[in-house]
């Protein structure tokens, strides 16, 4: 019998073990129990309750050993890919889904839904959840090696350089996205687009469909009607995908005159036959491989190019730092908030930089928990420049959530949804990048604020900030139509690139048809990794940012010298101790619940968003008139449904 089986065998007997015993403990005639005089079903519940609540927390010891392992197994993956180290993730996350399963069935006797414990209840609810993992073993180890797959192959992608075709090694990170942020060559950009997208999109193809199709199944299995209901159960409303629409729609006016002022400055710098006066505009040109966030373009797009910009690069690099010297500082903005130091386990067992022993690694910055007492890492290839700079920050804010929900069960170390996550770090970039901040830290100098370059400031975070809330929507909305059989497997590519001129306003470079396939070259969409998390992130880290502003007393309405968007909460022990608050609860409650805590609110809404970018609209509008820049976009012909309608001109 394999060590697989062998250890399934085990927890299966294990759990069973510890459910017979909680059967015999409850009709064991020498147990304690009421006289029938004074018993009632009350006392009967809480008893049954009680009993429920040993058995959950002797499950819960298992669940924690297995997914602690597949952790394991996948940072050695992700760390190192290898086919052994391949072979061992899929092994851990096989066992772990057995787990589950086994867990999940046995807690599924108890009819949790009547329990009065409204924690006790939660607790149930989480630990009987299966996901994939209720998938027959056969299936789950199809969907697994499918989603595998489309990771490896993306992580794997080295392209011939533009300029010199024998050296082949270039990867995403760092040469090509060096490359988007610094060329401005249009010819040079579309080499790389397009050799990219077909290297990192179009083989993954095959697995992108067997995914789909196991999703699906997976989604029924747990009881919903697709994949997109389960990602969107998540966020325990049944709102809130109309929320979602409702921060769409409420941003619109203000993406419609970034748009419009960055397609002017776009078309005045590459020509009218690269850039169109009304179209979308094309997505290599952005600064990014997919025209996610455009601050790369700053340089030459900035409002008043005469002021000087916010970038602290080169007195970084003047000055001496190091990776490890730029998550210090983030650790250190931590603890002025009266928050957790880092563990001596995360300097010894992170990687902060790319390994130069040329093994194969996922650079992509991520931060992982270990599920045990102070286990927490980041694997990030850092460089040093002021955007890694703010990254840094992002990822120490996943590390301080692990730390202070490390204590709840393992049921409830998550988010209070998956937004929460994201939002936390970059709730401290929104201070950190202010020049109020990096003055502070010695970073900013001979730097003097009026109120272009107050504009430009705005400018800047706008298009970092507020263009990628369309682009985080595209990404999920289009695997929800996906999901939800609104997009067909024979227009996946074309029906992709609509939805990205409908909400983004952008294009391809290059005619694509369904011979392509170009979602799978974002590493989310091969990594099967929900977008929207991002999306909420960006809108309620602009809430949390402005209820800890007032804390700090760094912001009052109406007073022009404390406005959110000049807000630096570093030192302040006082919004600290709400964020705390806020985070230690993990998943233990509902999310709106934990959002109280700090914002008084219980909904998400772009109100925070829209005021904080409220200067940079007032001026666009002006400016975009003052112009004449066209607003809004016509609809692209950049992509064709089949070879014949290529072929004879079709659109």
């Amino acid at each position: 019998m394999s060590p697989y089986f062998i250890t399934i065998l085990i927890v299966f007997l294990a759990i069973g073990t510890l459910q017979a015993g909680v059967v015999r403990r409850v009709a064991s005639p020498s147990s304690t129990s009421p006289s029938p005089a004074s018993s009632s079903s009350n006392e009967l519940r809480t008893d049954a309750e009680q009993k429920a609540k040993v058995l959950v927390e002797r499950c819960e010891k298992h669940y924690q050993e297995a997914k602690a392992k597949q952790a394991h197994a996948a940072w050695a993956y992700a760390s190192n890919i290898t086919e052994p180290n391949l072979m061992q993730k899929v092994k851990a996350a096989t066992e772990f889904a057995a787990v589950a399963k086994f867990v999940a069935q046995d807690l599924r006797h108890h009819d949790y839904r009547t329990f009065r414990d409204e924690d006790l209840k939660r607790r149930f609810k989480e630990l009987t959840k299966l996901d994939y993992a209720a998938l027959p073993e056969n299936q789950f180890k199809e969907l697994f090696a499918a989603v595998s797959s489309m990771e490896s192959n993306y992580a794997k992608v080295k392209i011939c350089s533009y300029k010199d075709k024998t050296n082949c090694h270039l990867t995403l990170d760092p040469e090509l996205t060096e490359i988007f942020a610094t060329s401005q060559d249009p010819e040079e950009l579309e080499y790389y687009w397009v050799k990219w997208h077909d290297k990192a999109g179009k083989p993954s193809k095959a697995s992108f469909q067997k995914y789909v199709e196991l999703n699906k199944e997976s989604a029924k299995l747990n009881g919903f009607n697709n994949g997109a209901d389960v990602w969107l159960a998540e966020y325990d409303d049944p709102t809130f995908e109309q929320q979602v629409q409702d921060v769409i729609t409420k941003i619109r006016p203000l993406y419609e005159q970034i748009h419009a002022y960055v397609r002017f400055k776009l078309r005045e710098k590459y020509g009218s036959n690269v850039v169109s006066a009304k179209g979308p505009i094309p997505i290599h040109l952005l600064g990014n491989m997919w025209g996610q966030t455009w601050d790369n373009i700053v340089n030459f797009t900035t409002p008043f190019p005469e002021k000087k910009l916010l970038d602290v690069t080169e007195e970084m690099v003047k000055q001496g730092y190091t990776p490890i010297k730029m998550f210090q500082m983030g650790d250190d903005f931590f603890q002025s908030l009266n928050m957790t130091k880092l563990p001596q386990t995360f300097w010894d067992k992170s990687i902060l930089e790319k390994p130069t022993d040329g093994r194969d690694l996922v650079c992509h910055a991520s931060a992982w928990d270990f599920f045990a007492t102070d286990d927490v890492r980041i694997k990030q290839c850092t460089r040093v420049n002021m955007r890694e700079f703010f990254v840094v920050h992002h990822e120490l804010g996943h590390i301080q959530y692990y730390l202070q929900y490390q204590h709840q069960p393992i049921e409830y170390r998550s988010g209070a949804n998956p937004g929460f996550h994201e939002a936390v770090g970059d709730v401290l970039s929104l201070s950190v990048s202010t020049p109020k901040h990096l003055k502070r830290v010695g970073l900013l100098n001979d730097y003097e604020e009026d109120e272009q370059v107050k504009i430009n400031q705005f400018y800047q975070s706008g298009v970092t900030k507020l263009v990628f809330l369309p682009f985080a929507y595209t990404m999920d909305k289009y695997r929800w139509s996906i999901f939800r059989g609104e997009i067909k497997p024979g227009e996946y590519n074309c029906r992709f690139w609509q939805l990205r001129n409908q909400f983004s306003g952008v294009e391809p470079p290059v005619v694509r048809t369904e011979q392509d396939f170009d979602p799978p070259a974002k590493y989310h969409v091969s990594a099967d990794v929900e977008y929207l998390r991002y999306f909420v992130s960006y809108v309620i880290q602009f809430q949390f940012h402005k209820a800890a502003c007032k804390l700090a007393g760094e912001y009052v309405p109406g007073d022009p010298e404390k406005t959110l968007n000049n807000c630096d909460i570093y030192q302040s022990t006082e919004a600290g101790n709400k964020l705390k608050e806020m985070l230690s609860l993990g998943g233990s409650k509902p999310w709106p619940d934990a959002m109280e805590i700090l914002t008084g609110e219980r909904k998400m809404n772009a109100d925070a968003i829209l005021e904080y970018f409220k200067p940079l609209y007032d001026w666009l509008s002006q400016e975009n008139k003052r112009l004449g820049a066209h607003v809004g976009w016509t609809e692209s012909d950049k992509c064709i449904t089949s070879k014949f309608d290529f072929m004879h001109g079709r659109k």
